[in-house]
Formats: C-alpha cells, structure tokens, sequence
C-alpha cells in the first residue's frame, strides 16, 4: 500500500510539473512594431455643438503634440484579439529658458484594450502655458523640442523604444534637469480628448 501510494505521489508531481511548464510555455509574447515620433502643433479646439451655451470671443492658443504609431503582434493570439494593458513612457527634453542645459520631461500612460495587429496611436501634449513659459513664444514649433523618445512595456517590460534623436537612450544622461514644472499631458488630459477617439489607445482610468 506505501508504495503504491509513493508512485501515486509522484506521478501527481510529474503532472503538476507538466502543467507548470505547460503554462510556462503558454505565456503572451509579443512583437511590437514603433514608428518614430512625429511632432504637429494644434490650434485648441473650439466646440460649438447643439448644447452650447454661448460662443465666446477668443484666439486659440496653439498646443505641441508627439505621437507614435504602433502595432502589435501576439503569441499565441487572444482569442478576441486584445491584450489586457500596454504603457508608453515618453521622454521630451526641452531647453531650460535660463540657458543652462535642458530639461528633461516624463509621463507614463497606461492604455487598456489593446487591438492586435492593427494599426494605433500614442500621444503626449505640451499644454500653450507650458509653451510660452519654456520659449516666449506662443506659437508653437517642433524646434523648441531638443528631442522626444520612449519606451513601449509590457508585463513590465520594455519590448520597444522610439527615438528621434540618433543618440541611444540619451534620457538616461545624468546631465540632463529633470522637472515637472511644465508637465507632459496625455490626450484625455486635453481638450483634444473626445477627438478622432478610435485612432488612439484606449487610456486606463487614472494615469497619475
């Protein structure tokens, strides 16, 4: 009886370990694919819809955007074609208007429902304030950005970077001011945020 009960033990270990392993193997991998980033500077929206209360006299301010295009694809593939989260950290330097150096500027996005194999889009914004106090000026330009760059995480790690520098992970240079005195912005943390909606990741909830 011990010994058929010794077999029966470790036969149910051999079984555990195989499903273990089973579920090892089974685990998401993923392929993304990151276009550089492209910069577009945006006059702020004015909306004036059916439930509008009044228009108002007023010169939009100009925005600076950076976005990327993405696509991913996955092993083995879910089965209804989306993965559960994605984060993007971006990366901006921006010269210090005081003439020492640059600063460096980071925003982590979290995005939820993310389709496989097509085509999708990340975004950060500098908001006119932030503009007009980093350049004087208060239209905006893509010259007024030294560089933008990030990286794409999954399951906690980086499986993709972007780059519009040539240098290689120059926002890990200890030179470099790091400050959130002109924060970077997400997209649903602007007024652009309920424009062209299916173009963009889906951000998860709280961001911050």
């Amino acid at each position: 009886m011990a010994t058929h009960l010794s077999i029966w033990k470790k036969s149910f270990t051999l079984l555990a370990s195989l499903a273990f392993l089973s579920g090892g193997l089974a685990a998401q991998q993923v392929k993304v694919d990151v276009d550089d980033p492209v910069f577009e500077d945006l006059d702020s929206p004015e909306f004036n819809g059916a439930g509008s209360i009044g228009k108002k006299k007023w010169d939009p301010k100009q925005w600076l955007e950076a976005e990327v295009k993405i696509r991913i694809q996955a092993r083995p593939e879910p089965k209804d074609g989306y993965l559960d989260e994605l984060r993007v950290k971006w990366y901006v330097a921006v010269e210090n208007p005081a003439g020492k150096g640059y600063f460096l500027l980071e925003k982590e996005i979290t995005y939820v429902n993310i389709p496989v194999d097509e085509d999708v889009f990340s975004s950060v914004y500098l908001s006119p304030s932030s503009i007009q106090r980093l350049t004087g000026n208060e239209r905006a330009s893509k010259n007024d950005v030294w560089g933008v760059a990030g990286e794409v995480m999954f399951n906690g790690e980086s499986v993709a970077t972007f780059n519009s520098q040539s240098r290689d992970k120059w926002w890990e240079s200890p030179q470099l001011s790091r400050t959130n005195k002109f924060p970077l912005l997400s997209k649903k943390e602007t007024p652009f945020a309920s424009l062209w909606y299916d173009r963009y990741l889906q951000e998860q909830e709280d961001n911050r």
